[in-house]
């Protein structure tokens, strides 16, 4: 048994991600119960969940180059890369900055711990739910080459010819206002104009109450939108039991990650509903500015993500039903 053999079976099992899960909880109620964490237990933590992010990462990007015979899980794979990619920079910079001193305040500095421990179960969530749906995403594509095996060789090498989207003037109105908005083009133009909206108000080192105010309601629409479009597409394109079982995990990756941003605005609008006036720390800015960029383009590349799973059940819902049609007929 291979390395890549010996992970799937092991790591990829629900039951050792539960496990991982446990043992991260008691790690931090046991490391958070004097209201402090040392240098040596956030070394360990950080480290820890920067090897697993990247492993993860590493993983989906070997079953990229591996996968072949179906162009849309190799898109699958990549989506989910270009997510993890984003959620492991911004764990990167925050752990570096917080071992080198670099940061002052994240939240509501008398709460700040609870808001790392927050944060820290969040994104072990979201790193095991994403790993849990990548089991899940390779046997797609075995169930996807299973029932192409007798289609003609052209369909094995272009599922592109066949008609399988609507063109735009064919689509009613919900149909037309769901294509533009989860479009790469679109999606392109939300994270420049979060790109813009950070940096104008981020400019004078003073971010006030009302700014934060629509930063975080813009980010919530965004995240719990995807929430509630992966929700849907999951309901409707159940009878697929992998690919549901792949939008399970992504669901709740994403609400892990929606649950943290929720948390952090909310201790946020409180520290500044109190009018505490804070020191004058432009990396705090800085790393505020990373965090709100990571998330978006995170939400963004999910959104692409969602729509490679619904061309793969419009792909496999095809051939199933070539392959039946071909059956009653012989």
């Amino acid at each position: 048994m291979g390395v890549k053999d010996l992970f799937e079976k092991a790591v990829l099992d629900g039951r050792t991600l539960i496990a991982i899960l446990i043992v991260a909880i008691l790690w931090r109620a046991y490391i958070s119960i004097d209201e402090s964490i040392a240098l040596w237990e956030s070394l360990c933590s950080g480290i820890a969940i920067i090897i697993f992010g990247w492993v993860i990462f590493a993983y989906t990007c070997h079953m990229f180059k591996v996968q072949k015979g179906w162009p849309i899980s190799n898109w699958i794979y990549e989506g989910i890369a270009i997510s993890m990619v984003s959620i492991n920079v911004y764990v990167l910079i925050y752990y570096v900055m917080r071992w080198f001193k670099l940061l002052h305040v994240e939240a509501y500095l008398p709460l700040d711990f609870i808001f790392r421990d927050v944060r820290y179960i969040a994104l072990l969530v979201f790193y095991c739910a994403i790993l849990w749906s990548l089991k899940y995403v390779n046997k797609m594509h075995e169930d996807y080459i299973a029932e192409s095996k007798e289609k003609a060789f052209l369909h094995l090498l272009s599922p592109y010819l066949y008609p399988t989207a609507k063109r735009l003037r064919e689509m009613n109105v919900r149909e037309l206002i769901s294509t533009v908005l989860t479009d790469e083009r679109t999606l392109l133009v939300v994270v420049g104009i979060a790109f813009l909206w950070r940096t104008a108000i981020s400019f004078d080192y003073n971010i006030t109450k009302g700014e934060s105010v629509s930063s975080g309601i813009a980010i919530f629409v965004l995240g719990w939108l995807l929430f509630a479009l992966l929700v849907i597409l999951s309901v409707r394109q159940r009878d697929w039991l992998d690919l549901a079982k792949v939008y399970r995990g992504i669901i709740v990756g994403v609400t892990a990650i929606n649950i943290y941003i929720l948390v952090y605005y909310a201790m946020r609008w409180y520290r500044l509903s109190k009018e505490v006036v804070e020191a004058f720390v432009p990396l705090d800015y800085i790393f505020r500015d990373v965090r709100f960029f990571a998330v978006v383009i995170f939400y963004c590349a999910a959104i692409v993500l969602s729509k490679f799973l619904k061309r793969a059940y419009d792909e496999y819902s095809l051939v199933s039903t070539e392959a039946k049609t071909s059956e009653l007929v012989s």
